[in-house]
């Protein structure tokens, strides 16, 4: 696919972060991709974490999917109930079987964590923190779980968490209810929890235009002050 021919903007990074001389801070890039099939963004990102460019961009995807379970690794079947017409593909992510669909925002992390010496365990942490803000500027309270990635409201869950590290590069990334057709998620047991709830932003503030937007920018802005990156306008 042509990710330029869709939105990007280059983030810069805050005054405190400016490289000494003669360095240059890791450039961010930020793509706004929309509603996307799965597998070209899945081979797409792929593809980068294969064939590494050490002077290449690490960049955050932003989307949404047409509906699709995706099975991490080490997944097991007995978790994929009854999955209908929508297709179960089988990636590289660390995790359980979960569900895409419209109305689900998508971020991909593609990140040279060596350069930017960061792990894994700080990475999750980072995704996690950023999510609960995003909660937070709806007055929604977020909460983590031990040996659960992701980020759950009133003990349901409200975004999965999931990533691959090749090559020093990080992948995949994470997905957040927003305002969607949440059945699919009873055709599996989510993220290998049997009786697990789901849950939505939709459901849990009072009706709103453009929410989808509005979550996107502010997930994006806290993503990018974790990493070091000034927060873009929210209009």
């Amino acid at each position: 696919m042509q990710l330029n021919n869709y939105y990007w903007f280059q983030a810069q990074p805050m005054a405190a972060m400016d490289p000494a001389p003669g360095l240059t801070a890791p450039g961010l890039k930020v793509r706004r991709l929309g509603l996307q099939d799965y597998v070209p963004i899945f081979k797409s990102m792929r593809y980068r974490a294969e064939h590494p460019l050490p002077e290449r961009d690490d960049e955050l995807w932003l989307l949404s999917h047409k509906p699709v379970f995706t099975q991490g690794q080490a997944g097991k079947a007995i978790h994929v109930l009854n999955p209908g017409n929508i297709p179960v593909i089988q990636v590289d992510r660390g995790g359980q079987v979960t569900y895409h669909g419209p109305g689900q925002l998508v971020c991909y992390l593609l990140l040279n964590m060596q350069r930017r010496h960061i792990g894994v365990r700080s990475l999750v942490d980072l995704i996690e923190s950023a999510i609960i803000a995003t909660l937070g500027d709806y007055g929604v309270v977020g909460a983590t779980r031990a040996k659960a990635p992701g980020v759950y409201v009133n003990n349901a869950k409200i975004a999965a968490l999931g990533l691959r590290v090749k090559n020093g590069w990080s992948y995949h990334g994470l997905s957040m209810n927003i305002n969607m057709d949440l059945e699919p998620f009873a055709r599996i047991n989510p993220c290998g929890f049997a009786g697990l709830e789901v849950t939505q932003l939709a459901a849990l503030i009072p009706p709103r235009d453009g929410l989808m937007q509005a979550v996107s920018k502010q997930l994006s802005n806290h993503l990018l002050v974790s990493l070091g990156y000034q927060a873009q306008p929210i209009s």
